[in-house]
């Protein structure tokens, strides 16, 4: 009784505040096989998320239990007047507020126990898994038949459709493509309220447009992905750079080989950019052996500015023996400091969740759950250089306030047809400033300074003539999305009247004003 009572408050609120026609009746006669919730500890954890510097608390949080759960509440809303706004949300790593929603109803879609758990068919090699699944999970369950998913993100704890949302990538991009490029079938909920299932012939716009299409067109509820054998080891290889482009020409030689057999490839192509002694050691880079120390000062850095790139070999016990030679072969092709090379093996399990062993740490000395002014760039291979000497070289001047990562990817791997936008040129290069804010007296790592620091780096960009393009982006004005987009926006825009008229879906993103038409300008 009680929180049918405080339901019904929150539906009031909403009328109250916003001026909606909605009939508080509407959700209370909402059944569902999840749970609607407007407890406090619920409408806390929803209005915050990864990024730490922003808050929208929302109205109501539904746990579904269901596809059908997340179909009627959303239809709910697209019924009723001028309704009410929905924001999927998995395990909350957005950056500035994206999966939020201040005027409706976020649904929690990571860690409902109802819903149907991994389903894997090891004869046509795909698992079928709730969207909001989280990919630490789905490996769990695809690993008992031997069996993993092609390319992943660098940390497992993120969800299935959060990542399909905006692309999902990690070294392994360059050869299998973004994990939005491995996907067989999905099953979304549409704006209004209609569950469907896409494939890219069946329902193939609404298939195309939710792949990175940042939450505005559906709900992911189910996704069919592509798995493959999985390896049971991983020798995995640092070797550092003094020279940015001999670092970039041994990149992009190594993504070249992505159509090449298993035994003539890496699996796995990263880089980071040290510009700081102080992080060669920190949790990214821990591969390093503390009773071997980096010094930036003893290996000649161009610019004071070091480059390392992480690659991995995959191998199965049964042929340990080759992969030394196999390594070693494609090793003599690269031009990396000698003294530099520095390997390990592990299991392929504990490769992939690197991150979160990481995570922890940090947990326990209270440095995880602080602000990150996360930016995340697409940098066009011809401006990379560029990029270089203006930023790593420049900008960010030998401080910096966690990893900076860098490494480049093939254009033709990506889905033509799906939203993401990436520049206009056959490779191009992620660059991810993936920095924390500290409150500890140093003003180089406080927020307004890292803040202020990556609005540089855009503005850079911007008078350079870099065309980059923002990852996990952010814009304030609708104006800035339409550039963001380019000529997708006119593409963008009609998906978004066709399967969310109302403007009800992530309206976190701050793409389109809710209940307005997708060309009216951005409140």
């Amino acid at each position: 009784m009680a929180t049918r009572f405080l339901l019904a408050f929150a539906i009031c609120r909403l009328i109250v505040t916003v001026g909606l026609t909605l009939d508080p009746t509407e959700l209370l006669r909402l059944e569902v096989e999840g749970v609607l919730s407007v407890e406090p500890a619920d409408l806390g954890a929803a209005s915050r998320d990864f990024g730490g510097m922003q808050n929208a608390e929302p109205l109501a949080v539904l746990h579904p239990g269901s596809a059908e759960d997340v179909a009627r509440l959303i239809k709910a809303a697209y019924e009723s007047g001028q309704g009410f706004t929905v924001s999927a949300r998995g395990h909350g790593h957005s950056i500035k507020g994206q999966a939020t929603t201040a005027n409706g109803v976020v649904v929690q879609m990571s860690g409902s126990t109802k819903v149907a758990p991994p389903r894997v068919s090891e004869k046509f090699m795909y698992v079928d898994v709730w969207g909001g699944e989280l990919w630490v999970d789905v490996l769990s369950s695809t690993l008992k038949y031997g069996l993993a998913p092609k390319s992943w993100t660098d940390y497992l704890y993120l969800s299935v459709g959060g990542t399909l949302s905006n692309a999902g990538i990690s070294g392994q991009a360059f050869n299998h493509g973004p994990q939005i490029s491995n996907i067989y079938e999905l099953d979304v909920v549409t704006g209004k309220g209609e569950l469907l299932t896409c494939t890219p012939k069946q329902n193939s716009e609404l298939y195309h447009a939710v792949l990175g299409g940042l939450g505005q067109f559906g709900i992911i509820t189910r996704a069919r992905i592509a798995l493959e054998k999985a390896p049971h080891r991983v020798r995995w290889i640092r070797v550092l750079y003094s020279n940015f482009s001999a670092f970039t020409q041994d990149q992009e030689y190594l993504i070249s080989l992505h159509g090449q057999p298993a035994t003539k490839k890496f699996d796995y192509v990263e880089g980071f950019v040290i510009v700081d002694e102080g992080l060669i050691n920190n949790w990214r880079s821990s591969f390093f052996s503390p009773g071997n120390p980096v010094k930036i000062s003893s290996l000649n850095a161009d610019g004071g500015v070091l480059y390392c790139l992480e690659i991995t070999k995959n191998y199965q016990e049964s042929n340990s023996n080759a992969i030394d030679e196999e390594v070693g072969a494609l090793l003599k092709k690269l031009n990396f400091i000698p003294s530099s090379e520095f390997t390990t093996d592990l299991p392929y399990v504990d490769f992939l969740d690197r991150v979160h062993k990481a995570e922890l740490k940090l947990q326990s000395k209270n440095l995880w759950d602080v602000p990150h002014p996360w930016l995340n760039l697409f940098v066009p291979k011809s401006r990379i250089g560029d990029f270089d000497k203006g930023v790593f070289k420049g900008i960010l001047g030998n401080k910096t306030s966690g990893p900076i990562l860098i490494y480049p990817m093939n254009k033709k791997k990506w889905v033509a047809k799906s939203s993401t936008v990436t520049p206009d040129e056959d490779i191009f290069y992620l660059v991810a400033f993936l920095r924390s804010a500290l409150d500890n007296g140093d003003e180089t790592r406080t927020l307004n300074h890292l803040t202020n620091q990556n609005n540089r780096i855009l503005r850079f960009c911007s008078d350079a003539g870099i065309k980059a393009k923002q990852y996990l982006p952010h814009y304030t004005t609708q104006q800035q999305w339409m550039d963001h987009f380019g000529d997708k926006w006119t593409l963008f825009s009609k998906r978004k009247l066709e399967f969310d008229p109302k403007n009800i879906l992530a309206t976190g993103q701050r793409i389109f004003t809710p209940f307005f038409n997708p060309s009216a300008p951005l409140l």
